[in-house]
């Protein structure tokens, strides 16, 4: 096996093995449990949280219920710039991995039609990424992997995302906040 087969499997059976354990610890996986943790944590909290956030983003997990605990746990404007880098660290991270993993694989593979909304999507870039975060119709964790196996720069859709993400992560993280 290559070099670069090698570290693809690494990273697609670590990917698996972070599921798997979320999959079969999910009934310790609650919001009690990340404020329990992020008041234990004292003043790490902030950095703790944001890793929780982006693991939960990288493994599938519901992101809406951590929103709404940052908002609670931080308060409307830190919880939200909490919120924030952790849905955007999170994101990235899934971004990177489907782009590492599957990116060349998906751009020979597609045909047709499916080429076509591809190579629509990577035209638009950013105005795409800024779209879809905007409307919330589209499953934010497997559009941050979706996106990663188009040719949108890196940077553009960090950008995008962490700014068009912004109007829903301070509506849920200051509901965080006032349901305390």
């Amino acid at each position: 096996m290559t070099r670069p087969g090698a570290a693809r499997l690494t990273v697609a059976a670590l990917l698996a093995l972070g599921i798997g354990l979320t999959v079969y610890y999910r009934d310790r996986l609650d919001v009690a449990a990340v404020v329990e943790w992020t008041h234990q944590a004292g003043p790490a909290a902030p950095l703790l949280f944001i890793a929780v956030y982006a693991l939960a983003t990288v493994l599938f997990l519901p992101g809406a219920a951590l929103t709404v605990t940052g908002g609670a746990l931080f308060g409307p404007v830190l919880g939200t710039v909490y919120n924030l880098t952790g849905a955007t660290l999170g994101a990235t991270l899934a971004f990177a991995v489907s782009r590492y993993l599957a990116s060349g694989w998906a751009h020979r593979k597609l045909g047709g039609r499916a080429q076509r909304l591809m190579t629509g999507v990577e035209r638009e870039g950013w105005r795409f990424v800024a779209f879809v975060r905007l409307v919330p119709l589209f499953p934010f964790n497997l559009l941050n992997y979706a996106l990663g196996l188009t040719r949108i720069p890196l940077l553009h859709y960090v950008i995008a995302s962490y700014l068009f993400m912004a109007p829903g992560a301070v509506a849920n993280t200051w509901l965080g906040y006032v349901g305390r």
